[in-house]
């Protein structure tokens, strides 16, 4: 990478700094829009002691499942257990700690946590075991629940398209969580399905600037589907 031109050569060099014990916020709904190679790359490494931050856990040995086969993870904080045997398996058997969060409310903790915000009330959860120590007060006729926003060492999305500046496009429902995510990570790194020059992406249509981004890396992307659905 040199001047403003943040494109890196390869995975390795996308992650570089990433160590045990770091927290990672990771983008996708399922296996839809998750950065499959950098998923596959930290596999790899066999970083230990994660705490990963996502919607799920992708499935059983695919995208965050590959981690939790090898016990990479220590705690996950998402919004449901999805379609992965494992992910229930460890929360059950106390071998990996699971924070559930309503979805909305995950997103705005990391939305909140990417525009600077340290805590925001919503009414989200009050009554019920999400609200449990937490402070909860009463605005109106209504109470709320406070809830602290998240942030990350690491945080790893899926673009479709990226110029080497780091301005990023989302295609369809790829988008997903990706956008929040990109502004809550100290190092933000973006896999991209194409890289472009500056200039060819149209600035109305960028869904995050570069200003959030730090690194890009052309991905390797098999585009695996998580449930396939055909006629007879």
């Amino acid at each position: 990478m040199a001047g403003f031109n943040k494109v890196c050569s390869n995975y390795q060099e996308a992650l570089k700094g990433l160590t045990d014990n770091m927290t990672i916020m990771v983008g996708g709904f399922g296996l839809c829009g998750i950065p499959e190679g950098l998923i596959n790359k930290v596999t790899e490494m066999g970083v230990k002691g994660l705490t990963c931050i996502s919607n799920n856990a992708g499935v059983d040995g695919i995208g965050l499942g590959q981690l939790l086969e090898k016990r990479q993870i220590k705690k996950m904080i998402g919004s449901y257990v999805g379609e992965n045997a494992l992910f229930e398996q460890l929360y059950l058997s106390g071998e990996m700690e699971v924070i559930l969060t309503p979805q909305g409310t995950l997103a705005e903790k990391i939305r909140a946590g990417g525009a600077g915000i340290p805590a925001f009330f919503t009414a989200t959860g009050y009554g019920t075991k999400v609200a449990e120590g937490k402070d909860c007060r009463k605005f109106g006729d209504r109470y709320y629940v406070l809830e602290e926003s998240l942030t990350a060492d690491f945080a790893l999305v899926k673009a479709w398209k990226v110029d080497t500046l780091g301005n990023v496009v989302y295609r369809k429902t790829a988008r997903n969580f990706n956008p929040m995510i990109a502004t809550a990570g100290k190092i933000t790194v973006v896999e991209a399905e194409e890289i472009v020059k500056p200039g060819e992406l149209d600035p109305d249509h960028i869904h995050t600037p570069g200003i959030y981004v730090q690194r890009v890396v052309q991905g390797n992307i098999e585009k695996k589907i998580e449930q396939r659905t055909v006629k007879k």
